[in-house]
């Protein structure tokens, strides 16, 4: 019993719509990186354990760059080059110097013994030189004021000559004091003088001069970037590789260059693309759910799963060497633009294009080719209104020129820093045009079958639905007449109002025209069709519950005709949709006169539902109303039709039929001000021709000028003043 429980939860678990979303993101990840994968099983055909198997040929010119010499040379050039250095602080030596003579001042000038001087100078000087330091010390304290002062003053000279030229740590490595100082020293100086100002110096001078490293970094980066790198030439028919060479990184180099993806297909690989894919796959489902949630639903997320997987297998199908930008990815944005959004288009293949640009080894140019591109076909598609097919042509052509803009831009920046062949720049901007230009056409084609099979409606279908040829439009027009004009005035009312409020105006439209079709089973019980036909309103025989029934079924025979004629479904919304649980008021309002109120529930003559849940289905449920209501008016006045339209408005808000839709209060004022300016201009009133035509253009011909008055103006007067004066009939007739 209890391994009966179990196997029943088991597959409660795996049928439940959770399980089913996570056996959907596994599967495509999987099936996403198995195809990224696939690419990499030719490299390992032809390279095991990093050896190669065969003989592999160039087939094209190839140049490839030692990298390893490369940085080795730049690595030897970089610990050339001499620390830059920067001066210090030049203030603080002088003040020392001026510090040292202020001091041997005052000990000159204390009273006390000659024996105490010496100490105290002595402890101020520490000499290199001790053979001199007596007579040093003998100089400082015996010499004359004017002696010493002019010792200090050359001293002080020759210190800033020193300190222009620069004291670094090296001179002081290699005790080269002495030698600094005399190269400096001052004009006009004893031998005597010489000895006192060295050793005066040495106690003062420091190095001025230290290591600037941020500059030093930028000398050795420079100097780095001023070694030309080493290239090895594989000429067409060279061999690559030889049967069991080692695959160093210059041979892989090559391999990719020629168009080989040079990924050691195992487990570890697997897992690392599988990671990156469905790092992907997760960011573009998280992206959806907080910014796209309308575009959550299968159909959506199933389309842009095919898409994927095809621009993934057209990478790995792509011939050895081909350049990137043949894969069809303006294809993919333009498609997806029109199937969901240009912004949802523009993230899903950013995505796609990080994922197979890491997973196919793609050269950083084209992932930034592309996603500039990507920027630039979502701007166009977001333009477009999708008027005529032709639009999307021209939006492909646009992108393929900007595309080769782009790509010729990126070349010209290479050629500035390596030598590109004009070959190839050729053919990659020719690729780029023919790709922007040929994915426009593809998606054109390819829109009729993924609409079919995915069952969204794009607005080019939609656009083909609006079309009054229609098969089913044209049965509406000759089987219930007045029901097509009321359509028709309604999709007026609903593109009009949709456009105002941001809504979709095109499957406002489309919907509308579609809402009542399911009249067409019982066209004459509805009071629109009766009066064309000339017939006496059946309804007057029966009771209310019946005509209620009859009436309230037309939604449910609408979604029978609609599956017959195979409408999308978001067009059998607007027919489920568009009385919502309203009530039956006229046919309620005569049940309760004839049975009494106490008899009679209001839940008994609603309509089924459901109620509007999209801003377009709840404008048409308005609209609908509004039409059908004005038009019941005589000669109504503008406040009139005003004053109806608010009076609708606030039963459905009172009833509840709006409380699923999105429209907001300010959605519901603009489309209430925008039904009044359309239905004011359907009520105009119409002015009184002149009955004698030909009188009033015979007046107009006298003032007008001759210049004015063409031939066929002249017959048409004439015409007319004939039929006003009819030839008299002859008696013998």
């Amino acid at each position: 019993m209890a391994k009966i429980e179990f196997v029943s939860k088991l597959r409660e678990f795996f049928t439940s719509a959770q399980a089913v979303k996570v056996s959907a993101f596994i599967g495509f990840t999987v099936l996403m990186t198995a195809v990224i994968a696939s690419q990499n099983f030719f490299f390992q055909n032809i390279i095991e354990n990093g050896i190669s198997k065969r003989d592999i040929i160039a087939q094209k010119t190839l140049t490839v760059e030692d990298v390893k010499r490369t940085e080795q040379h730049k690595k030897e050039v970089s610990q050339k080059v001499e620390p830059v250095m920067a001066p210090a602080e030049d203030d603080f030596i002088k003040s020392n110097l001026q510090t040292l003579q202020s001091s041997i001042m005052q000990i000159r000038k204390k009273d006390v013994d000659e024996t105490i001087k010496k100490e105290e100078i002595g402890i101020l000087f520490d000499l290199s030189d001790n053979s001199k330091k007596d007579f040093i010390i003998n100089f400082l304290l015996k010499a004359d004021d004017n002696s010493l002062h002019e010792v200090f003053d050359k001293s002080n000279l020759t210190l800033s000559n020193i300190l222009r030229a620069g004291i670094t740590e090296k001179d002081y490595e290699k005790d080269n004091i002495d030698k600094i100082i005399l190269n400096n020293l001052v004009s006009n100086v004893s031998k005597r003088q010489v000895s006192v100002i060295k050793a005066v110096l040495e106690q003062v001078i420091v190095p001025n001069l230290v290591v600037d490293e941020f500059a030093t970094e930028i000398a050795r980066k420079n100097a780095q970037n001023s070694v030309k790198p080493y290239e090895v030439i594989f000429q067409k028919g060279d061999k690559i590789l030889f049967e069991g060479e080692p695959v160093t990184r210059l041979k892989r180099d090559a391999l990719r260059q020629a168009g080989y993806n040079v990924y050691e297909l195992n487990w570890q690989g697997l897992a690392a693309i599988y990671i990156i894919v469905f790092i992907g796959t997760f960011l573009f489902l998280c992206y959806m759910k907080f910014f796209e949630k309308d575009y959550m639903e299968p159909r959506f997320l199933s389309i842009t799963a095919f898409l994927s997987l095809l621009i993934a297998f057209i990478g790995v199908v792509l011939p050895t060497g081909f350049s990137p930008y043949v894969i069809p990815v303006p294809a993919f944005l333009i498609l997806m633009s029109i199937f969901t959004k240009p912004r949802v288009a523009f993230i899903a293949a950013v995505i796609l294009l990080s994922v197979m640009s890491v997973g196919y080894q793609y050269n950083i140019q084209y992932l930034v080719a592309f996603i500039l591109l990507s920027i630039l076909s979502t701007v166009l598609m977001s333009q477009i209104r999708y008027a005529e097919r032709v639009d999307v042509i021209k939006a492909g052509f646009n992108i393929g020129i900007a595309g080769l803009i782009l790509v010729l831009s990126i070349y010209i920046l290479e050629k500035c820093l390596i030598d590109v062949d004009n070959v190839l720049i050729l053919k990659d901007c020719l690729f780029v045009l023919l790709n922007g230009i040929f994915s426009a056409v593809i998606a054109s084609g390819l829109m009729p079958l993924f609409e079919s099979m995915f069952k969204i409606i794009t607005p080019y279908g939609l656009a083909e639905l609006g079309d009054h040829n229609q098969k089913l439009l044209k049965r509406l027009q000759m089987d219930a007449p007045g029901t097509y004009h009321h359509s028709l005035m309604v999709s007026n009312l609903c593109e009009a109002a949709a456009e105002a409020i941001g809504a979709d105006p095109i499957l406002a439209r489309v919907g509308a025209l579609y809402h009542d079709i399911g009249k067409l089973k019982r066209p004459l019980f509805f009071v629109e069709n009766q009066s064309y036909f000339l017939i006496e309103n059946p309804h007057n025989k029966f009771t209310p519950r019946i005509s209620k029934m009859i009436i309230t079924a037309h939604p449910k025979d609408g979604i029978e005709i609609a599956r017959e004629y195979k409408l999308p479904q978001v067009i059998q919304n607007f027919i489920t949709q568009h009385h919502g649980e309203g009530l039956a008021s006229y046919f309620y309002n005569q049940a309760v006169k004839e049975e009494g109120a106490e008899n009679v529930k209001e839940e008994q003559f609603r309509y089924a539902g459901p109620k509007p849940n999209t801003k377009e289905t709840a404008i048409l449920m308005i609209a609908d109303a509004v039409e059908s209501a004005v038009r019941s008016l005589k000669n109504p006045t503008p406040e009139e039709i005003e004053g109806m339209i608010n009076k609708i408005i606030v039963e459905r808000l009172n009833d509840g039929q709006l409380s699923d839709s999105p429209l907001t209060l300010k959605d519901i004022k603009t489309i209430a001000s925008t039904f009044s300016r359309i239905l004011r201009g359907m009520q105009h009133n119409r002015i009184k021709y002149q009955e004698n035509l030909a009188e009033e253009l015979q007046k107009q011909k006298i003032n007008m000028p001759a210049k004015l008055l063409d031939e066929d103006l002249e017959n048409k007067i004439k015409q007319l003043e004939g039929d006003k004066n009819p030839p008299k009939e002859d008696k013998n007739d």
